[in-house]
């Protein structure tokens, strides 16, 4: 069998006019490039056995948290097993693909990690490991392995994106001024890093700098046009600066002509949009009727039961788009989740379900039910994956619930909990809720 080096020198059972191809696939996955599928599928055609190859596209379908790609993710493992991969390496990534099919992503980046340690270049288990993090919301692991690695990469031809990555789990483990450097030195390098530009957007998000954010991202519209889904998540980061500053009619318009420029069910897709007409709405804006297209593949999607973070921003489409009876089954499929299944499982029974139950509330108007079980749910909410800036929509729901309950005390206790989360600023909707808190107390006297 073949053996070539890739970009990062890792020996891989390509032949030499194989592993440009390869390469493509890494670097696409680097930098979340829309190629990167097509490109896979390339090199998985000229390559059937190339075990590495499966294994990657099986990971990418658990990745999607999608019910039906479990399927795929389980014929791309027996692909591999089958490929009898040519090196510990290569096994290693193996097995990770079936550490997750087997329930247990967190065994799955244990196993990258070795990987990553016994080969601190590996740009591969380096981008996977962090994504298998996130989706688990372990921002303290992405800092540790990413750190762990970077002073190997001084000369790698990818170590822009290493800095973005960087620069993100900085971001998310509080550190803002490393994190807005590292991210501004991490795009010079990769200049289409779209994870390290939106890593240094976040910077801003967190530290209320909402015009300084856009000022950021205007002119940078290159630098995630070649990206897949992602390029809306980054759009949604502009969406959101808008609305910090009341530009509310600009925070639509990016909605309409950006986020939802193509009406996928991804939910990834689906959590920008909703969070983002949830934010809205909260605001007193009228939305219309953008709420319906939302619902209608949420309540499609509703079944999936693969990630809590999913199951709670198809809810808000349901509850948004007003299907309670849609909305009701998905909070019992919740319900009837066992905490000692899958981590999957185990996450989306606590805190997800609390969390559920409290959003079906706040829709409903049952205020003081809606307070008790979002603040039943915040205190594990991380768990459920994503950043800081995606489950702040929860954050605000909770405020809101407190406040709308009459439990201004808590509600403020909150809003400074999450001012000091946020480098101590009051952003827009902080200073807003505080300002009406202090004219409530003023009327009571």
């Amino acid at each position: 069998m073949p053996i070539s080096d890739d970009l990062s020198g890792m020996p891989t059972s390509l032949s030499s006019n194989q592993i440009g191809d390869w390469n493509k696939v890494i670097l696409g996955i680097l930098s979340h490039a829309a190629s990167t599928g097509p490109d896979l599928n390339r090199v998985l055609a000229t390559a059937p056995d190339f075990a590495l190859g499966q294994a990657i596209r099986g990971l990418s379908c658990l990745l999607l948290g999608r019910s039906e790609m479990v399927a795929v993710a389980r014929e791309a493992y027996a692909a591999a097993v089958a490929g009898a991969p040519a090196t510990m390496r290569e096994i290693a990534f193996v097995h990770a693909l079936g550490d997750w099919l087997g329930g247990r992503p967190t065994r799955a980046t244990a196993r990258m990690q070795v990987i990553l340690n016994l080969n601190p270049r590996d740009a591969l288990a380096m981008k996977l490991v962090q994504a298998i993090h996130f989706v688990m919301g372990r921002p303290k692991e992405m800092r540790a392995s990413v750190e762990g690695v970077i002073g190997a990469w001084d000369d790698h031809p990818g170590r822009g994106y290493l800095l973005g990555c960087h620069a993100f789990a900085l971001e998310e483990t509080g550190d803002y001024a490393a994190a807005e450097k590292t991210g501004r030195e991490g795009v010079e390098l990769a200049p289409d890093d779209a994870w390290g530009l939106h890593a240094v957007a976040h910077v801003f998000d967190m530290t209320g700098r909402a015009r300084a954010g856009l000022d950021w991202l205007t002119g940078r519209e290159a630098s995630w046009a070649h990206c897949n889904n992602f390029r809306f998540h980054v759009w949604w980061h502009r969406a959101l600066m808008h609305l910090d500053l009341g530009e509310y009619d600009a925070a639509l318009a990016h909605y309409d002509a950006d986020i939802r420029a193509e009406k996928t069910d991804d939910y990834r897709d689906i959590a920008n949009a909703a969070s983002l007409l949830s934010r809205l709405e909260l605001e007193g804006v009228d939305v219309g009727g953008r709420w319906e297209e939302l619902a209608g593949l949420a309540e499609h999607r509703a079944t999936d039961g693969c990630l809590a973070f999913a199951d709670l921003h198809y809810l808000l489409a349901l509850c948004g788009g007003a299907r309670d009876e849609a909305a009701v089954a998905l909070i019992a499929r919740m319900q009837a989740t066992q905490r000692y299944g899958s981590e999957a499982q185990q996450v989306i029974a606590h805190p997800g379900l609390h969390v559920a139950q409290g959003l079906h509330a706040f829709a409903s108007g049952e205020y003081s039910s809606a307070w008790m079980h979002l603040r039943a749910g915040r205190a594990d909410l991380q768990s459920i994956g994503g950043s800081h800036a995606q489950r702040d929509v929860f954050d605000r729901i909770t405020i809101e619930a407190a406040l709308r309950g009459g439990y201004m005390d808590a509600a403020e206790g909150l809003l400074l909990d999450r001012m000091t989360r946020r480098a101590g600023v009051a952003d827009g909707y902080a200073a807003a809720r505080l300002s009406l808190i202090g004219a409530a107390r003023a009327q009571a006297v």
